[in-house]
C-alpha cells in the first residue's frame, strides 16, 4: 500500500515525512513559526537572565494571561500559567480542605493521571471517590447527564468533568453538567485538556467553579503551557503546589494568587509566552478564524472515523455531536480481546501499525468500560486519505 500525503498545510509543521502521524490528541505537534517564536524567548532570556526574569516576566507573562483571558473570555487576572493539565488538577484537588465522608464525584471516562489524583486526595482525606458507570458506545448526551446528576448526593463536595475525555474520546455535555452541578452548589473542576482549540469555551459564562486546560494540545503551542483558572470568589483557597516567595510578597494591589502563581521559581517560561503566537500563527496558516478551524477538524475527524467503521464493519460508537476532534473506536473482535492488557503497556497492534506501516496512532485496553480502543485525532496537518490508509492497515492486520 502506497503511503498517503499529508494536507498542503503539513509544511508548517516538521513532522517526521515517514509517519502517517494520527495521534495529535497526545501530546500536540508545534508549528514551524510557534518554535521559532519559543527560541526567540529562550535567546532573549540567556543573554540576561537577571533582566529577564526580574524586569521583562511580569510584564510579559501578564500580557500572555490577558491575550489567553480574551481566547478564554475571562479576565487574565483568574487565569495561572501551568505546566499541563494535569498539575492543574493536581493544584485544586491538593488546595482543598476535605473531611471525612466527604464525596468527590468523577466519570470512569476521566483521564487516568487525574483519577489517580483524585485517589491519592482520598486517601488522604478519606474521602470516598463515587465513580459514574458511563457506556461506550453510548447514545446521547442525556445519557451522561442523568448518570453524572443520578451520582450527586447531600455529600458530594466535588466533581471532576472532562470536557472531551481522553480514554473515549466523547465530547461531554460539560456545559448543561456544569450548569447543573453548580446549580446545586457542588463545585465543578473542568478538566479541559483537550479543550482549548478544539472546542469553544467561554469560562465567564461556564460558571465553573476551577478550569485547568492545555495550550500545547489544540492550540499547538510548544509543550508544557497550560492554565489554570479559578473563580475569583475561590482564589484564596487555591495555592501552587510549589510554595515560594509569592506567599508573602506586599500585595501592592496585586491579588495574592497572582503573586503566589506568577513566581513559583527558576524556570523555562518561554512556551506560556508563545501561547499568543500559537493562537495567531495557527489562523493564519489555516486561513480562518479558530471556530472555523475547530469545524475543520472536527468535520475530518467524524469523516475518518465513519471510514474506518465502514471499512471493518465496526459499530460508530457515538453520535456525531458528541465527536470533536479525535474519536475512539472499539475493536470488538474476540480473537483481538485476548490482547486486553495494562493501559501503560503497549498494546501489539500499535507496535505492528508502526513498525510495518509508519502509523502513529495509540491503541490501549481500558478497565472501566472495559475493551480495546484505537483512538483518532485530525489536525490541519491532516488528510482524509490517512484514514483511509489507516482502515486498510487495519483491514489487512485484524
Amino acid at each position: 500500500m502506497e503511503r498517503p500525503g499529508r494536507s498542503d498545510l503539513a509544511k508548517h509543521w516538521t513532522l517526521d515525512p515517514n509517519i502517517t502521524f494520527l495521534n495529535h490528541g497526545s501530546f500536540g505537534a508545534c508549528p514551524i513559526a510557534v518554535i521559532e517564536e519559543q527560541r526567540q524567548w529562550q535567546d532573549l532570556l540567556e543573554k540576561d537572565p537577571v533582566a529577564f526574569f526580574e524586569d521583562t516576566t511580569p510584564e510579559i507573562s501578564s500580557k500572555v494571561r490577558d491575550e489567553l483571558g480574551l481566547f478564554l473570555n475571562c479576565a487574565g487576572d483568574d487565569l495561572a500559567l501551568v505546566t499541563n493539565a494535569t498539575t492543574g488538577v493536581n493544584t485544586i484537588l491538593r488546595s482543598l480542605v476535605f473531611n471525612s465522608g466527604d464525596e468527590i464525584l468523577v466519570p470512569d471516562h476521566a483521564y487516568q493521571a487525574c483519577r489517580n489524583a483524585i485517589d491519592f486526595v482520598a486517601r488522604r482525606w478519606g474521602v470516598k471517590v463515587v465513580t459514574c458507570q458511563i457506556p461506550f458506545p453510548i447514545d446521547s448526551d442525556q445519557q451522561i447527564i442523568d448518570i453524572v446528576i443520578d451520582g450527586v448526593t447531600k455529600n458530594t463536595k466535588l466533581a471532576l468533568i472532562d470536557t472531551v475525555t481522553s480514554p473515549t474520546g466523547l465530547r461531554m455535555p460539560f456545559e448543561q453538567l456544569v450548569a447543573e452541578l453548580e446549580g446545586k452548589g457542588i463545585p465543578v473542576l473542568l478538566d479541559a485538556a483537550h479543550g482549548p482549540g478544539m472546542t469553544p469555551l467561554d469560562l465567564n459564562k461556564s460558571g465553573a467553579s476551577y478550569v485547568t486546560g492545555n495550550c500545547h494540545k489544540w492550540l499547538c503551542s510548544p509543550k508544557g503551557s497550560a492554565f489554570l483558572f479559578v473563580r475569583k470568589d475561590l482564589q484564596h483557597q487555591i495555592h501552587p503546589l510549589t510554595i515560594s516567595h509569592g506567599a508573602n510578597f506586599p500585595l501592592d494591589g496585586i491579588s495574592r494568587f497572582r503573586h503566589e502563581f506568577d513566581w513559583v521559581g527558576t524556570s523555562d517560561i518561554s512556551a506560556w509566552l508563545s501561547v499568543p503566537k500559537a493562537i495567531t500563527e495557527m489562523q493564519k496558516i489555516a486561513q480562518c478564524d479558530w471556530q472555523e478551524i475547530i469545524h475543520k477538524n472536527r468535520s475530518l475527524c467524524i469523516k475518518g472515523r465513519n471510514i474506518i467503521c465502514e471499512t471493518l464493519g465496526l459499530e460508530v460508537p457515538c453520535p456525531d455531536e458528541m465527536i470533536a476532534s479525535i474519536s475512539t473506536l472499539k475493536i470488538t473482535d474476540s480473537a483481538l480481546n485476548a490482547f486486553l492488557r495494562p493501559a501503560h503497556q503497549p498494546d501489539p497492534l500499535h507496535e505492528v501499525l508502526l513498525e510495518k506501516y509508519g502509523i502513529q496512532v495509540p491503541v490501549w485496553s481500558w478497565p472501566s468500560p472495559e475493551g480495546r480502543y484505537l483512538r483518532i485525532s485530525a489536525q490541519l496537518y491532516n488528510h482524509i486519505d490517512e484514514y483511509h490508509y489507516l482502515a486498510e492497515c487495519l483491514a489487512k492486520e485484524l
